[in-house]
């Protein structure tokens, strides 16, 4: 079986260099990293929804999530500096190929009324960000082990100098946009 990483390398790069333009291959527009954050509720009023967020979140990207603190204390929501209140998960390689291909083709089509993800999550530099309201659209999670409904966001990070190079890679790597 040919993965998304293979194809990449022989096939979607040469297309890409055609389209944009580029006289050198090693200037086409690649994936960087993806990073998947959560934010997780309640994690200072009980340790537990921090540990089944890491749970959730090892199952849906196949590694083991970092612990990410508070940068800096808010009285008002009775947090305090250095406390652990989200996760954070860098994929890179093969894990990051794996992940984006099982994205594009079993997580994205299972959202009822689905017609493309927005053109307008870019940040101006290449970089596409997408928020999930839950993660049972994932076919590893059982939704019945599932007390709280978690979010989190995936960020596809590319070498691409600016949105219209973002656009493409991904366009070309089968991100379905709206049409």
């Amino acid at each position: 079986m040919d993965n998304l990483q293979t194809r990449f390398k022989k096939q979607i790069a040469n297309e890409l260099q055609k389209e944009l333009g580029l006289k050198n291959v090693m200037a086409v527009p690649t994936l960087s990293k993806i990073v998947v954050n959560m934010g997780v509720k309640d994690a200072i009023l009980d340790k537990k929804n921090l540990e089944k967020a890491t749970a959730i979140l090892g199952q849906v990207t196949g590694q083991k999530p970092k612990w990410a603190s508070a940068k800096k204390s808010i009285s008002s929501f009775k947090l305090r500096e250095g406390d652990k209140i989200g996760l954070v998960v860098t994929l890179r390689g093969k894990k990051m190929y794996d992940f984006f291909e099982r994205l594009i083709s079993v997580v994205l089509p299972r959202f009822r009324d689905f017609h493309g993800v927005k053109k307008v999550s870019f940040d101006g530099t290449g970089n596409y960000t997408l928020g999930f309201t839950e993660s049972t659209v994932f076919p590893e999670i059982d939704p019945g082990k599932i007390d709280k409904v978690q979010g989190f966001e995936v960020s596809i990070v590319t070498t691409a100098r600016n949105d219209k190079n973002g656009f493409a890679l991904l366009k070309a790597m089968g991100m379905p946009f709206v049409k």
